[in-house]
């Protein structure tokens, strides 16, 4: 699935804020867990902004804190606001925010306050869609920058821990650890990657806001040439617009001395990263399809990452084959019959004796999610079949999407090179279905 989350390594235009103090413990706990959901590979955890629970998208590719996409019955109060402009990835132009101070942000057992805020104003810059799931604003560094944060991808649980306590406990010699050093508030660490025969070092940003497994900007090093067998996509977008690229698989990716062979790398074209002032010597990504196969402890203050593999690490990288895209575009009226009791009723007269069954049901309207094909991509066998941008969809494999999570929907299009695609769609208040067989790209 080609999902516009997959690129949220934004770099914004103001100044680092040291005054904020980020996260402190309110409690005389020495570990806070917070439950997070797994989305595309990225994690979506609850905040309380100024009193009202939000859904932020936690990602170390990030400095400030931003906000967007608020439900009309959301009311937040901001304060001390002022307009500025905002720019990043992709090929438009930069776009209007507001900037708040003197926010509290809280979680149970954590507070930021004095919490410097972005709000994006484009309604048309929101995650929800793409996700499945609301999502209000973006969290990274001052999330991490006072406490070890351990991100548990197997139990879908993010610990915090005191430093001080954490040390004397013996489980940081169950991981693995190595250093990365923090410039503009961001983390990168050193990689080797083998695309063909010459293996290089790589340094890459270790981005949680994006769903991809790797990055590598192919103008940025004469090592990095986009393998032949490659095909173009839409990568995602970012504040300043869409990102397009080529995705490929490469040889050889490691991470210390964790090996992954032929991971689905991606290689954004200069026009999208052109708004992007990279970090010195910076080469690429690490993304939350490399990261979920750890258990993950971050150590901002040491500048330090312990890593440790979990039952995800083997698993293979996988890609959308059937090249359509699809968003959660709002809510339809579904009447669904709902059975209630059955009754076996009797008829005995002398010798003529009857029995019949009678039903009673329930006719239950519901809302339920609408799904559309908001992209497809040239050349693909969903292309090939007739499908077409906004689309409705109906069923997939004979599974009605409205009974489906966006996410379910996406694995279903992950299938595997030979597999058949059934789907029916709604075109202008026409049904039509449509079979093809999905097809190796890489």
């Amino acid at each position: 699935m080609k999902r516009m989350s997959q690129i949220l390594c934004f770099l914004l235009c103001s100044p680092l804020l040291f005054g904020q103090e980020g996260f402190e413990f309110t409690s005389d706990k020495n570990k806070i867990r917070i439950p997070f959901k797994l989305v595309n590979n990225l994690i979506i955890i609850p905040i309380e902004v100024n009193g009202v629970e939000l859904n932020f998208l936690l990602d170390t590719g990030v400095e400030e804190t931003l906000l967007f996409s608020l439900d009309e019955k959301e009311e937040v109060k901001i304060y001390d606001v002022q307009k500025i402009k905002l720019r990043g990835m992709g090929s438009e132009a930069p776009i209007e925010a507001l900037k708040s101070s003197k926010n509290t942000l809280t979680l149970p057992g954590l507070k930021s306050e004095n919490h410097t805020i972005y709000i994006v104003l484009d309604q048309e810059f929101n995650f929800s869609s793409s996700l499945g799931i609301q999502v209000n604003g973006i969290i990274g560094y001052h999330f991490f920058k006072n406490n070890l944060v351990e991100i548990n991808f197997s139990k879908r649980k993010i610990y915090v821990y005191r430093e001080d306590k954490a040390r004397k406990r013996d489980f940081f010699s169950k991981y693995e650890s190595l250093d990365f050093t923090l410039e503009k508030a961001k983390p990168y660490i050193l990689t080797s990657v083998l695309i063909d025969t010459n293996p290089f070092i790589a340094k890459c940003l270790i981005d949680t806001g994006n769903s991809d497994s790797v990055w590598l900007f192919e103008d940025k090093s004469d090592a990095i040439k986009v393998p032949e067998k490659n095909f173009d996509d839409f990568l995602g977008r970012g504040f300043s617009g869409s990102v397009h690229g080529k995705r490929a698989k490469i040889a050889s990716f490691m991470i210390k001395d964790f090996e992954f062979k032929k991971p689905i790398t991606s290689f954004p074209d200069s026009v999208s990263i052109k708004n992007v002032s990279l970090v010195q010597d910076r080469l690429g990504s690490v993304g939350g399809e490399l990261l979920k196969r750890f258990n993950v402890i971050f150590d901002y203050k040491n500048q330090r990452i312990y890593l440790k593999k979990n039952h995800h690490f083997n698993n293979p990288f996988r890609y959308n084959i059937s090249g359509i895209e699809v968003h959660h575009v709002g809510l339809q009226w579904i009447n669904e019959v709902i059975p209630l009791r059955t009754h076996l009723v009797s008829n005995s007269q002398e010798s003529h004796y009857t029995q019949k069954q009678t039903s009673e049901f329930k006719y239950n309207f519901q809302l339920k999610p609408l799904y559309e094909i908001v992209s497809v991509r040239q050349g693909s066998p969903a292309e090939k079949a007739g499908l077409i941008k906004g689309d409705v969809l109906v069923s997939i494999n004979k599974k009605h999407t409205y009974k489906l999570s966006l996410q379910e929907i996406n694995t279903l299009l992950k299938a595997n090179a030979g597999d058949y695609i059934f789907i029916e769609i709604k075109r202008k208040d026409k049904a039509i279905s449509f079979k093809f067989q999905l097809q190796e790209l890489l």
